[in-house]
């Protein structure tokens, strides 16, 4: 099975512009995600994916290989689609380029140990709230699955809600999919639903669908950068925890 790993690195991020290359411990914050994905031995070949000569430039510059995208798309799923349109593979996992902490044994828990490459599989990863605080943010992304993993509902509210029971753990997306091609084609020709639209979420392409996507609990510590605020709390993890 032929896996390749995709990055997805854009510039013009509203709350955080040009964010791959901002310097995190003195080092672009799209390397520390990219040599990551590079010490997995399940993937064949790891891309950055970009619309921006700049972060092309800078990722070539560290060793990485790039396949420059369009400038028009919404999602990173899309960018993904079009990668996998240039890119021959049976599996594409895509890693966000705000993930700087996640290392390989949590990047691998999202491909399936069997997979029948011309069906569709969707498959992401999530972790435990350890702060109380990031369940209110709307920032994070609350998952809800069933007993077998399957996804039923994301939301930026809290849920879900603790009327009958307090003891559950809340758990929160992690920036990291898992796709056929078969999956991302059905994305690319599928318009958004109401529900996707309302959380801007595009797992909903998939639920609203009645496709099954799967959120497996990869019970990694995961801090992604969406503001420069962030990187203070990255850094100071990454020296605390002799990472950097």
């Amino acid at each position: 099975m032929k896996i390749v790993c995709v990055i997805p690195a854009r510039k013009e991020s509203s709350r955080f512009f040009n964010k791959p290359t901002a310097l995190i411990c003195g080092k672009p914050m799209l390397q520390w995600v990219w040599e990551h994905c590079k010490a997995c031995p399940e993937f064949e070949e790891v891309y950055v994916a970009t619309d921006a000569e700049e972060i092309e430039q800078m990722a070539q510059g560290f060793g990485a290989k790039v396949v420059m995208t369009a400038n028009t798309h919404d999602t990173a799923t899309e960018r993904l689609y079009e990668v996998s349109t240039k890119v021959p593979a049976d599996l594409y996992v895509m890693v966000n380029g705000d993930e700087p902490l996640l290392t390989h044994d949590a990047i691998k828990q999202c491909i399936p140990a069997n997979l029948d490459k011309d069906a569709m599989y969707v498959s992401n990863l999530m972790t435990d709230f350890s702060n109380p605080v990031e369940v209110v943010d709307a920032t994070n992304l609350k998952i809800v699955t069933a007993a077998d993993d399957r996804c039923l509902f994301i939301s930026r509210s809290p849920i879900p809600y603790p009327k009958g029971n307090m003891d559950y753990v809340y758990h929160k997306f992690v920036g990291v999919g898992a796709f056929t091609q078969k999956a991302l084609e059905y994305y690319h020709t599928t318009p958004r639903g109401p529900i996707e639209k309302i959380e801007e979420n595009d797992s909903f392409r998939f639920i609203e669908n009645h496709v099954p996507i799967y959120y497996y609990n990869c019970h990694c510590k995961s801090l992604s950068v969406d503001t420069k605020k962030d990187i203070e709390g990255v850094e100071k993890y990454m020296k605390e925890n002799g990472l950097a």
